[in-house]
């Protein structure tokens, strides 16, 4: 009976074989998923690249990922600010359309809440491990000011996606001024519990308005005057952290070692890094080595110290054999400011460095600087080396076209305003985005299409009155501009009703969700 038992078991091998040999054959065959990377800056405007026309400040690195790669100069987030980009960039859902999504205090609750599908949870549900590092700025835990940060907090962004998280809760200039590792406070000190408050100050804590004399790193120039940390006012009111604080000076050491460790980790696997840098952002604190790197002072300093990140994760993937299927995707959440708040003599040492480029306003502002933002996209496995694309493209479709990439299919609902673009991010199709829509600071929308701006009416008032120079782009009429005039300068939309009723008609069907496809 063995004998017979031996045969029958030789014969099921025998017959087996050839279906072995087929599947192990399919999954060589089955082509192998890219590594993603988001390289999102913080405040980098369209001119502030030297590969952009940026004069004053050198950016190699940034100048690599773009010879390797594709240069977009008609790339737009979805908002002139952080919260609202990074919500829309993240959930595939334009901002103005959940209450709540405006620049987020240090303490606000979870924005993009554990039910909204995210970028995070399509490439998860794809097979891919998953990262946040950096800055986040749309909320912890289940709500606003009522977090413990002396515990583990509720919910972060494990329950959105992310298998892992190294991150400073809103900005720099904001409280709390800790990373939190994976929900929790990193290297948190336990003799020095952690109070945070956007109402009042606590009892005995210093303030920047009062005590100047403590601010021995960076002085604000307006507001930034509540709790001191490092030498620096921020926003808000802070008691604690002991030796969990952050030095700015040493923010993106930091943020870069944690994205190389996870990468070195994630090596054989697909991972996506959702890599979020605080450099351009206030306070420009950059690290001495950095320091008079540009004749800009602090924040031309503060560009070269993102370009050397850049390096660090390109040496990274050239050292581990995986630059050649990486996706990286390199941008902004919104345009440039240079007074922001501190006195880093930002505007006065600019020079003939225009951070905007040739466009007009700037962060905040309904004009063009607001949102269009360099973008560069670099898969030399899959993207031709050099080009240069003024095709019409938005942040708001990475979700959906990175869908495309994976495989993945999105359940009912998610990702409403994303499309799948996948063509135009590649350099395969150069049909421009029928439209975008753009935001502005007070929510103000305004239709681009390639040819044609127009901006909504607004009662806000020309200039940003708290400090940065910046036109808002808000008016009580209707504006249109020919954007193959670039500049925004003379409004024709008395003299084009035809092309106003029609940006106007988008505009409506985009806000009552009538359009179903491009």
């Amino acid at each position: 009976m063995k004998r017979n038992t031996v045969n029958l078991l030789g014969i099921g091998v025998s017959l087996l074989t050839p279906c072995l040999v087929f599947a192990q054959k399919n999954r060589e065959a089955k082509p192998q998923q890219p590594n993603v990377i988001f390289i999102y800056a913080d405040d980098l405007g369209y001119g502030d690249l030297q590969c952009y026309g940026g004069t004053q400040v050198e950016t190699p690195n940034v100048n690599r990922l773009a010879s390797n790669g594709i240069r977009f100069t008609n790339a737009h987030a979805t908002a002139a600010t952080s919260t609202p980009s990074r919500y829309s960039m993240l959930t595939g859902e334009y901002a103005w359309r959940k209450p709540g999504t405006d620049i987020a205090a240090g303490n606000a609750g979870m924005i993009i809440r554990p039910e909204r599908y995210t970028l995070a949870d399509m490439f998860k549900h794809a097979g891919y491990s998953t990262a946040a590092i950096g800055k986040w700025h749309l909320g912890l835990g289940d709500k606003a000011g009522e977090q413990d940060w002396n515990a583990p907090l509720p919910t972060a962004l494990d329950d959105i996606g992310f298998d892992y998280s190294y991150i400073m809760a809103a900005t720099a200039d904001r409280v709390p001024c800790v990373f939190i590792e994976n929900g929790r406070v990193a290297n948190y000190d336990p003799s020095a519990p952690i109070e945070v408050s956007y109402e009042k100050p606590f009892p005995g804590e210093p303030l920047g308005k009062d005590h100047p004399e403590l601010l021995y790193n960076l002085k604000h120039s307006h507001g930034h005057d509540m709790a001191i940390v490092n030498g620096i006012g921020r926003i808000g009111y802070m008691k604690g952290g002991g030796k969990a604080l952050w030095k700015d000076e040493n923010i993106a050491d930091s943020i870069i070692t944690h994205a190389i460790d996870f990468i070195k980790l994630n090596k054989d696997k697909p991972f996506f890094m959702y890599f979020a840098t605080n450099d351009v952002h206030v306070p420009r604190f950059p690290h001495d080595r950095f320091r008079g790197k540009s004749p800009m002072g602090l924040r031309g300093d503060a560009i070269v110290q993102f370009d050397w990140s850049v390096g660090q994760i390109l040496a990274t993937l050239d050292k581990l054999g995986l630059t050649e299927n990486t996706l990286i995707i390199l941008s902004s959440d919104n345009g440039p400011v240079l007074d922001d708040g501190y006195a880093d003599q930002a505007e006065e040492l600019a020079g003939d460095h225009k951070p905007g480029g040739p466009l007009r306003g700037g962060k905040y502002s309904a004009f063009e600087a607001g949102t269009r933002i360099p973008a560069i996209v670099s898969w030399p496995k899959e993207v031709k080396k050099g080009l240069v694309s003024d095709v019409l493209v938005s942040q708001i479709d990475w979700f959906r076209s990175l869908a495309e990439v994976t495989g993945a299919r999105l359940p009912k609902g998610a990702a409403p305003d994303s499309y799948n673009r996948l063509g135009n991010w590649l350099g395969k199709d150069t049909t421009d985005r029928p439209w975008v829509i753009e935001q502005a600071s007070d929510h103000t929308l305004s239709v681009r299409t390639k040819d044609w701006k127009y901006i909504e009416t607004s009662y806000g008032i020309p200039l940003i009155p708290w400090g940065p120079k910046i036109e808002t782009g808000y008016s009580k009429e209707p504006q249109l501009y020919d954007m193959r005039k670039v500049n925004e300068q003379e409004n024709e939309a008395l003299a084009h009703p035809e092309i106003v009723y029609r940006l106007q008609g988008i505009l409506k069907d985009v806000r009552n969700r009538q359009i179903k496809e491009l």
